[in-house]
């Protein structure tokens, strides 16, 4: 009797997760409002925008960014409108439909109607008809006319006000909305004229002021509820006696290079042209920046022994970085984390510290290539000079160096605190370390901000953990990359379901760094995202320094990030390779990591 139960029990629990599925299949997800009646949509669940994943409304007509010549012969004079209140009300239906589609996910009912751009369809959110929603909001139009009279003048109101202009993120130049100049430029955007980065300059064309930066063109004044202060870009390095912090800024450099012609890179080289005896390289991987090749080369032919360990896939045509080999055949012994065991060996060896001569440690979160070393990317850089520190990463390193990676290390016998002047520092390893425990503990003691500036945040109990901060009144603020929107598993929408201030990043450059600062008390930071994978599978090392001065500096410098980000990205996210991420659509590089680049990538047509 209890086998024959536990079969049905078994059964029905089989059912349930079969139908669970199906149900499931029936849903995609809205990877891109191409404009309010056209939408990227997920058909085979790849995650990438394929050529006949384009669905159009069918049966409704709106306003768009893009105005034809058609709309407009068809619509200006029947609603008193000119063509710059055309896009604007396009700007604000767009805002509203990406607020409504976008990563949603959604039903389909394909209709018969096929074109050479979309297949016409019937879609639903949330159990309700699209088509219906933009019926009522104002910006919709069936049988040539708006179908919400008082919906449409609250909203041209709203346009009416935005001031709106073209940027050239290339040039760097804006433009008026009716600029034949702007207009022919690729790499465009339409936005409101406060969401300007500095340093932009009017076009010499369609403006009258002269071509020196425009006068309104400051760090954006944010004067809405969130009350956001205007912060000066501060300085991207903090001293304090044998600890140095270096920042690097995203906002300025929108084209990676190799030329090692910022301090990161710099102080890199010095310390190994410094090297006397020993220098240990722990990496994700190598993308070759010439100054630091060559740098290593001289300090083997001077006699340094060099040893290095890095990151392999399974697959080794999978493995991100391809250089490995330019340090691999400089140095006296190496070994990857490579293991015949597929489940292992794609564990990442996510390390990025180097030991001098057993006395000094270089880590953080910048990978060593061009877009980390040239201030593309934004990351931090941790230099402690310390022998006991170096101590205690030259046993890990040496762990790995013999082939034990991941969840075959051990847990080291060793202190992990260590007091270096005015600072106390802790060193953890993952994953035997499993260091939530002790940042959900600084989480939990925090009176009075935690501000985070992160590449992605997938981790359950920090989530928790901030969550329950903000509940108890804590200023708790986030800023994620781009791609850390469509990381499985992120948690930026419950972050801001429950109440925390979290923005998307809108520049080409990866906001790579893994930090939390705490009270003008704490920074933590080092290689590990905030993630399951990077607590309890990968190699990582975590570092939290108690000092007032470095936190102040790391706070100052989130908040400069924080102010030049617009509070539309409260709300919206921003895809990493498309029109709103500034630079991404000129830089030559793959932000999304979809295989396409620039033009190519369907996110910047």
């Amino acid at each position: 009797m209890k086998n024959a139960i536990t079969t049905i029990l078994l059964l029905s629990l089989l059912i349930i997760f079969s139908l669970f599925i199906k149900m499931n299949e029936k849903y995609k997800t809205v990877l891109k409002v191409l404009s309010p009646v056209q939408l990227a949509i997920d058909l085979n669940n790849d995650k990438v925008i394929d050529n006949d994943e384009t669905v159009c409304i069918d049966g409704i007509e709106t306003f768009s960014l893009e105005v034809s010549d058609e709309f407009f012969d068809k619509y200006a004079k029947k609603f008193n409108l000119n063509r710059n209140e055309i896009i604007s009300l396009g700007y604000l239906a767009q805002e509203f439909a990406q607020k409504t589609l976008e990563n949603e996910k959604v039903s389909i009912n394909f209709t018969p109607k096929v074109t050479s751009e979309c297949r016409y369809a019937n879609v639903k959110v949330n159990g309700i008809d699209y088509k219906n929603i933009l019926k009522h909001s104002g910006f919709g139009i069936i049988e040539e006319d708006i179908t919400s009279k008082e919906k449409f003048k609250t909203n041209l109101e709203k346009a009416k006000k935005l001031n709106l202009v073209i940027l050239n993120h290339r040039s760097g130049k804006f433009h008026t909305l009716d600029c034949p100049y702007g207009n022919i430029a690729h790499d465009k955007i339409i936005i409101p004229q406060k969401q300007l980065p500095a340093n932009t300059t009017p076009c010499k064309f369609c403006h009258s002021q002269s071509k020196k930066a425009h006068p309104d063109i400051k760090l954006q004044k944010d004067k809405d509820i969130y009350n956001i202060p205007n912060v000066p870009q501060p300085p991207l390095q903090v001293n304090d006696g044998n600890i140095k912090i270096y920042f690097t800024d995203f906002t300025k450099n929108l084209i990676p290079n190799n030329r090692c012609e910022t301090i990161v890179c710099k102080e890199f080289v010095n310390l190994t042209n410094s090297a006397k005896e020993t220098i240990d390289i722990a990496l994700y991987g190598y993308d070759e920046v010439p100054a630091i090749t060559t740098a290593l080369a001289k300090a083997k032919a001077r006699g340094v022994k060099i040893r290095y360990v890095f990151d392999e896939n399974y697959d080794v045509n999978k493995t991100f970085y391809k250089n490995n080999h330019l340090i691999s055949n400089l140095v006296q012994n190496y070994r990857s984390d490579k293991s015949n065991t597929k489940s292992l060996s794609n564990m990442i060896m996510h390390n990025k510290f180097i030991i001098f001569d057993n006395s000094i440690v270089y880590t953080g979160s910048m990978n060593f290539s061009k877009t980390g070393l040239s201030n593309y990317d934004v990351n931090d850089v941790v230099i402690i000079t310390s022998k006991d520190v170096a101590n205690l990463y030259t046993k890990e390193f040496e762990q790995m160096l013999s082939g034990k990676f991941h969840t075959k290390k051990e847990k080291l016998n060793q202190t992990n605190k260590f007091k270096i002047g005015s600072s106390e520092i802790e060193i953890y390893f993952s994953p035997q370390d499993k260091q939530s425990k002790r940042i959900i503990e600084l989480i939990k003691n925090a009176n009075h901000y935690i501000y985070m500036p992160t590449f992605l945040i997938t981790h359950e109990k920090i989530t928790e953990a901030l969550i329950d901060a903000k509940k108890r009144g804590i200023d708790v603020r986030v800023i994620i990359d781009g791609n850390g929107t469509t990381t499985a598993h992120s948690k930026h929408s419950i972050l801001r379901n429950n109440g925390i201030l979290l923005k998307t990043e809108n520049y080409a450059g990866k906001l790579h760094s893994k930090m939390i600062i705490i009270d003008n008390e704490y920074l933590i930071t080092g290689s590990m995202n905030f993630s399951n994978s990077g607590e309890n599978k990968n190699d990582e090392n975590t570092v939290i320094i108690k000092n007032s001065k470095i936190a102040k500096a790391h706070k100052d410098f989130f908040l400069y990030l924080w102010t030049i980000i617009p509070n539309k990205f409260l709300k919206y996210n921003v895809r990493a390779e498309g029109p709103e991420s500034i630079g991404s659509c000129s830089d030559g590089i793959d932000n999304n990591f979809n295989g396409k680049i620039d033009k190519f990538d369907s996110n910047c047509f």
